[in-house]
């Protein structure tokens, strides 16, 4: 059993999905950083909304007492401007990959494109002409 897990593991497929997993990950905090790091902050800058990823709209305000200064109620609010940097963060995936995977048509069209070499003759031609040549 430990033999057929290990032939399974090792097929080339399999590796290939999970170094492409990994990349994908690694692609994924990129995309965030950008997003949430330079994209969002100006964004924010042009329409004057400050940080967006911060952006929310506050359903009812928190409860403070006044006494100890702790919260006592949590605000509720509708973070929109998270949703906007997940949205942003989807579309510059989606893209990255659309290209790719175009790229990849690509090269595959421009490889099945190739023309194939000229059949040679076939053999019953070949013997043929062999038979020609002796009869001479």
């Amino acid at each position: 059993m430990l033999k057929e897990f290990k032939d399974f593991a090792m097929r080339g497929n399999l590796i290939d999905v999970a170094v492409g997993l990994v990349i994908a990950g690694a692609f994924g905090m990129v995309t965030s950083a950008f997003v949430d790091g330079i994209f969002m902050p100006i964004v924010g800058q042009i329409f004057q909304l400050g940080d967006l990823n911060s952006a929310k709209y506050v359903l009812s305000a928190a409860i403070t007492d006044p006494a100890t200064g702790e919260i006592t109620k949590p605000e509720a609010a509708i973070l929109y401007g998270k949703l906007f940097g997940a949205i942003i963060n989807f579309i510059i995936v989606a893209f990255v990959m659309f290209m790719i995977i175009k790229g990849m048509n690509n090269l595959k069209k421009k490889e099945e494109a190739a023309p194939a070499p000229p059949a040679g003759p076939s053999q019953e031609e070949l013997l043929t002409e062999i038979r020609d040549l002796l009869k001479k």
